[in-house]
């Protein structure tokens, strides 16, 4: 019986999440989940559980909601970026879960390596 795809996608994020973690020396995790309209980005501490930093197309104040395009993407990425180096995170690694590294997943790792996070 052959698998559906969204088994396929949990497969490929836990495979993907389980090789990270081994080179990840004890640094936050900078995942991305993206929808049909909207990009979300979070800094994540797994030691404690908690988040650290947080942005997405949702929230009022960058009026992105429902945009899905590169640029929205890269707001995101430069947003989140400023926000986990106020909390005085310098490096994390990147957690793209099951998206390939290409268009939007792309644009906002890019423009958080831009704003200074380094991964």
């Amino acid at each position: 019986m052959a698998l559906k795809k969204h088994a396929i996608a949990a497969r490929r994020r836990l495979r993907i999440r389980n090789r990270l973690k081994k080179v990840a020396n004890n640094r936050p995790r900078l995942s991305v989940f993206r929808s049909a309209k909207n990009i979300y980005a979070q800094v994540i501490d797994d030691r404690e559980g908690i988040t650290i930093a947080s942005a997405s197309t949702v929230e009022p104040d960058l009026s992105l909601r429902g945009k899905r395009n590169i640029d929205a993407a890269t707001t995101v990425g430069r947003l989140v970026a400023e926000r986990a180096k106020a909390k005085g995170i310098e490096e994390v690694f990147f957690d793209r879960g099951s998206y390939l590294y290409h268009g939007r997943i792309k644009a906002l790792a890019d423009a958080a390596r831009e704003a200074g996070l380094k991964f």
